[in-house]
């Protein structure tokens, strides 16, 4: 039987305001396998970031498990959670986070530069990627030279430079229109069959969701599908 790359159990995250408990994510259990685009939908508020910031680790859950690729995220220390990120997970956000005076390469490299990779292979990483995401002939090409849909590629491509087993994605089309949203879809699932990395996307929009290898909705903090 194959082993899920991430094992979610009972996940529950309770928020306190003042006298008020507020169970942002509860009942949660799931499972993500190497290969799957795997698509969280739900509406404003139900709960899809907070439960990807659980999967990082950048949040701790208040009762439940979580396990990427064998390791128990319980147990980690915060240095060994922000190694966990920098070597097994990639991340896209809704806004690209790109550094505007840098080139579309350099935003690409830069978390290879950071890891202390050599010269040589940071080069040929990222030409790999950028030209994964179409985008080899746009390299020098700074954020605000590149159109939305650009940008969230080059921001892709950033994502899984460092060869990061697990993608997250919260909203990556939030900020483009219908056509280019699904293309950049249509390239998610492209890369999880190339680069066998499984990718978790947190969308409200349902019509994107048919893409993907697996689905499940949540509401109110928990999975009604």
């Amino acid at each position: 039987m194959t082993t899920p790359l991430v094992s979610v159990r009972n996940l529950e995250r309770v928020f306190s305001f003042g006298s008020e408990q507020i169970r942002a994510i509860h009942d949660v259990d799931l499972e993500v396998f190497f290969s799957q685009l795997f698509v969280i939908t739900g509406r404003s508020g139900s709960g899809k970031t907070t439960l990807l910031n659980l999967l990082a680790g950048l949040d701790r859950p208040t009762s439940g498990t979580i396990c990427v690729d064998d390791q128990d995220l319980s147990r980690l220390s915060e240095w060994e959670l922000t190694r966990l990120r920098r070597r097994d997970i990639g991340f896209v956000f809704q806004s690209f986070g790109l550094l505007s005076l840098l080139s579309a390469y350099e935003n690409v490299e830069l978390p290879l530069r950071i890891a202390g990779w050599e010269k040589g292979k940071r080069h040929r990483r990222t030409e790999e990627c950028l030209e994964l995401v179409g985008l080899g002939d746009r390299a020098a090409h700074r954020p605000y030279e590149l159109a939305g849909g650009e940008r969230q590629r080059v921001a892709i491509a950033r994502a899984l430079v460092h060869r990061p087993s697990l993608v997250l994605a919260d909203e990556p089309t939030g900020e483009l229109d219908s056509a280019t949203g699904a293309a950049v879809f249509a390239l998610l699932k492209d890369i999880v069959q190339k680069e066998k990395v499984a990718i978790i996307v947190a969308t409200h929009d349902v019509a994107l969701a048919s893409i993907a290898t697996a689905t499940r909705e949540l509401s109110d903090g928990t999975f009604i599908t």
